[in-house]
């Protein structure tokens, strides 16, 4: 039994209104995505100039010639465009769903449950953003070096090998990389959550650190290019978070143990 100042400040409701609630959660999360992807298309030209900068800063830099991207079927650069959109819109609307999947949940929950869980709904977006962030700034400028390294001019009765970009390839690469980064920053999150909730010990976590590791490497190997740049760029911090989460596990429980110790 849960203590009794530890309620669940809900009161019953029959089974047709919980699926209406649902319902209306639904719709707030949809509609909410609706109007982040119009926003994300009528500004989808600068979100693809955002995404496009940073082979163009180096190509800049590299060659000092103005380079371009091509699209090769008719229809390709609309359909990159609403591409561009969808994935700006799942990125802005990410914390509002999620908002919305909380609001319906919350009232189920006590309030000790609530006063675990919030805090690492706050962080979510943040961790997410900082995966996105660390992929953009450091890994994808590291990466686009060593794959436009093998660019080389033409020599005495040669063709050069230069790179001509399909604009929908590269921003997919992009987009699923800067995916792939934000969710794997999402670990220590979940990691830290299930030691607070009993699923997991930090003791096990530790105990369990090599196959850890050996799963963070095989994980990279997957989701980033062919290239030791990115796939030890993604590896790396996921070790780093994964240490982190132990030792904040660790501090949490001793700060729950400390508070219901009796005075």
């Amino acid at each position: 039994m849960p203590p009794e100042e530890d309620i669940i400040d809900d009161k019953p409701m029959p089974l047709l209104e919980h699926l209406l609630e649902l319902r209306t959660r639904l719709l707030l999360a949809f509609g909410g995505f609706i109007v982040s992807f119009i926003v994300c298309y009528i500004f989808s030209k600068q979100i693809y100039g955002f995404l496009a900068a940073p082979l163009a800063n180096i190509l800049q830099e590299t060659t000092g010639a103005e380079r371009r991207m091509i699209f090769t079927a008719l229809y390709e650069a609309f359909f990159t465009y609403l591409k561009v959109a969808l994935w700006g819109a799942m990125m802005i609307s990410f914390p509002w769903w999620a908002t919305q999947l909380w609001l319906f949940i919350a009232p189920g929950l006590y309030r000790s449950e609530k006063r675990a869980v919030a805090p690492f709904l706050i962080a979510t977006p943040f961790f997410f953003a900082a995966g996105a962030a660390f992929c953009y700034y450091f890994v994808i400028p590291a990466a686009w070096r060593f794959f436009l390294s093998f660019e080389s001019p033409a020599g005495p009765g040669e063709l050069p090998i230069q790179l001509e970009a399909k604009v929908n390839e590269y921003l997919s690469l992009v987009m699923r990389l800067l995916f792939a980064f934000g969710f794997a920053f999402l670990m220590p999150v979940g990691l830290v959550l299930m030691c607070r909730v009993g699923i997991i010990t930090p003791e096990g976590m530790a105990a369990k650190r090599r196959y850890a590791i050996v799963g963070m490497f095989v994980v990279a190997a997957i989701i980033t290019p062919p290239d030791v740049i990115s796939q030890v760029g993604l590896a790396l911090p996921l070790i780093l978070l994964y240490e982190a989460s132990i030792i904040v596990a660790k501090l949490l429980r001793k700060r729950d143990q400390a508070n219901a110790a009796p005075s």
